[in-house]
C-alpha cells in the first residue's frame, strides 16, 4: 500500500444531516498506552504542550494512526509533548469530541468531516491530509444475486442514512435507472441501514441479500460466504477514493502549529513505512486493533481488507464538490458551502521537505 501524492479523483460525501453520538465509552474509549513509545530522554514540548490528543477508529481503513501508534512514528516527532490516543466506534461521536475539545486532531471518513463542517458554518474543523483510499465493496449472497441487474429488488445493507457509502450506493442505484426514496430506502431497490457490527449477522441470517459496506465488514461478509459483486474503486479514475481524512480543530491548529506539523510529518512517514514494510506494518495494525478493540482480525478478513486499502497522503480533494452533488441529487442535503474546509499548507511543507509535490485542495482552501 505504497503512499500517493498526485491529486486523484474520488469520494462521496454528505454534509447536512444529523450528527448521532455512537460511541459507547463517553466519546471514545482511551486506547492502553502499552507497548506505545516512550517520550524519548531529552526531547522537548512541542510549542509547550503536554500532550497531543489523538482520535481514530479501530479499523483497517485508519491503518495509518494504527500502524503510527503501535511503531511509535507519532511519539517520536511529538519529543517530549505526549502522544495520547481515543478510539471510536463512529464518525458523530469524533467530531463531537474535537468540537468539544475532548481531542485536538483526528482521522475521520468523508461524510463526518463534512458533516461537522456545514454544521458549524466552517468554524471548527479543516481537513488537513489525506489517509486512506478504497476498500468499499458490494459483497452479496450468490444464491439470490448472480449480477449487478439481479440487485433490483433485492435487500441491501449500508452502514447508516447520509453515510458515505449510502450516498454512494444511492448514486450508484440512479446511474442504473432505479428509483429508491432516500430516507426510507424503499424502492426498486431496499436499502436497509445496518450498522457494521450487525451486518454481518443479518447477512447470515438472510434478513439482507448484499451489502454496500467498507473493510474489514465487506471481508467479514465474504468470509460467511458472500461474494464481491463490485469494487467502488472501478467506479473512480484512477481507482481511488477517499474513505479517510485527517482533520483538527480550527483553533488548534491556530494557536498549535508546530504540533500539527509533527502529527503529519509522522503520518507521511507511516504511510511510507507501510509501503516499504506491508507485511510487517499489517501485523503492526493487527496489533493495535486487537488493543483498542479486544481482537485481532482473523487472517482471513485481515488479508483481502488490508489488499484493498491504498494509504495516500493526498486527501483527494478535486472530486469533494461534484460528490457532495450525489447527496443534493438524492435529496439528503443542500448545496453545501466548501469553500475553506481544506488547509494543506503544514502536509505540503512536510511533501516539499521530503522531495514530494504537492497536493491540491481543489480551490476549496482558506484563504
Amino acid at each position: 500500500m505504497p503512499a500517493t501524492t498526485a491529486p486523484r479523483r474520488a469520494l462521496a460525501v454528505l454534509a447536512a444531516l444529523p450528527l448521532l453520538a455512537l460511541a459507547g465509552c463517553g466519546y471514545g474509549s482511551q486506547a492502553k498506552d502499552d507497548d506505545t513509545a516512550k517520550v524519548a530522554a531529552g526531547a522537548e514540548k512541542i510549542d509547550g504542550l503536554d500532550s497531543v490528543r489523538i482520535g481514530y477508529f479501530g479499523n483497517v481503513t485508519h491503518a495509518t494512526p494504527l500502524v503510527g501508534n503501535q511503531k511509535g512514528f507519532f511519539q517520536k516527532e511529538l519529543g517530549a509533548t505526549e502522544a495520547k490516543y481515543a478510539v471510536f466506534n463512529a464518525g458523530p461521536s469524533e467530531i463531537e469530541a474535537l468540537n468539544s475539545g475532548s481531542i485536538d486532531i483526528g482521522w475521520i471518513g468523508p461524510s463526518p468531516a463534512i458533516n461537522g463542517y456545514a454544521k458549524s458554518d466552517g468554524k471548527n474543523l479543516r481537513i488537513i491530509g489525506g489517509s486512506a483510499s478504497g476498500g468499499v465493496k458490494l459483497v452479496v449472497n450468490p444464491d439470490k444475486i448472480k449480477s449487478l441487474k439481479d440487485v433490483k429488488g433485492k435487500r441491501i445493507a449500508t452502514p447508516q442514512l447520509g453515510n458515505t457509502q449510502d450516498v454512494a450506493f444511492l448514486n450508484w442505484i440512479a446511474e442504473q435507472g432505479w428509483k429508491v426514496d432516500a430516507q426510507s430506502g424503499k424502492g426498486d431497490v431496499t436499502v436497509v441501514r445496518s450498522d457494521n457490527k450487525v451486518t454481518p449477522n443479518a447477512f447470515k441470517s438472510g434478513s439482507v441479500d448484499g451489502a454496500w459496506v467498507p473493510e474489514p465488514t465487506a471481508s467479514r461478509l465474504v468470509a460467511q460466504g458472500g461474494e464481491v459483486l463490485l469494487d467502488e474503486s472501478t467506479l473512480w479514475p484512477d481507482e481511488e477514493f477517499v474513505i479517510t481524512n485527517i482533520i483538527v480543530r480550527q483553533e488548534f491548529l491556530e494557536e498549535h502549529p508546530k504540533a500539527v506539523e509533527a502529527v503529519l510529518k509522522a503520518s507521511v512517514d507511516t504511510n511510507e513505512w507501510i509501503g516499504a514494510n506491508p507485511d510487517d506494518a499489517k501485523a503492526a495494525a493487527n496489533k493495535q486493533l486487537e488493543k483498542d478493540t479486544g481482537k485481532a482480525l482473523p487472517a482471513d478478513v485481515l488479508d483481502p481488507a488490508w489488499k484493498s486499502i491504498r494509504l495516500t497522503d493526498d486527501p483527494l480533494a478535486a472530486t469533494l464538490d461534484a460528490q457532495a452533488e450525489h447527496a443534493v441529487t438524492a435529496g439528503l442535503l443542500e448545496q453545501p458551502d466548501l469553500e475553506g474546509i481544506y488547509d494543506l499548507t503544514l502536509l505540503n511543507k512536510v511533501l516539499e521537505a521530503k522531495g514530494e509535490p504537492a497536493v491540491d485542495d481543489a480551490g476549496l482552501g482558506v484563504q
